[in-house]
């Protein structure tokens, strides 16, 4: 039987994982929003771009996917980067649909100039943590981001289980 974490009797919205995660983003996204406001790239497009130089992503597709953007907006934004001189798209030689995305010199400089912008808000952040909880928050993270994944997979007569 799987551990309940969570009962009904006393069950409140506000102590699940997911609104705390949900509310933790939105903090840190206000924050970190407001930081990258006056340095000629947005937060968003800095990601974008971060992705890019990660090699997280290849398309607008993935990047969708991966920012929960839908594809229309992607396109307009990866628009904007491209007019900066920021990205550049090429068409895949094996299959010419599919329309990857790369980073310009000029856009690697963006992203790379940041990063201590991006680095010293998340240090604030995180200032009153030691570094094995933020080793340890990151861990757990990731294990419940694998679980979530692997219930995403199983067969749907599995996730109706009670």
């Amino acid at each position: 039987m799987s551990r309940q974490h969570y009962l009904q009797k006393n069950f409140r919205m506000q102590d699940t994982i997911g609104y705390l995660l949900k509310h933790t983003f939105r903090a840190m996204s206000d924050c970190i929003h407001g930081k990258f406001a006056s340095q000629g790239c947005s937060f968003q497009q800095w990601i974008v771009l971060m992705h890019l130089r990660d090699r997280t992503v290849r398309t607008v597709a993935d990047l969708s996917r991966e920012l929960l953007h839908d594809s229309g907006a992607m396109t307009r934004l990866i628009d904007q980067l491209e007019v900066r001189g920021w990205i550049e798209r090429q068409r895949n030689r094996e299959d010419r649909r599919v329309v990857e995305l790369s980073l310009t010199s000029q856009g690697s400089a963006v992203a790379e100039s940041l990063i201590p912008l991006a680095i010293g808000t998340l240090n604030s952040a995180l200032e009153d943590f030691s570094r094995e909880e933020v080793q340890q928050l990151q861990s757990m993270l990731r294990r419940l981001t694998a679980r979530l994944q692997e219930m995403e997979s199983e067969p749907a007569a599995a996730k109706q289980a009670p």
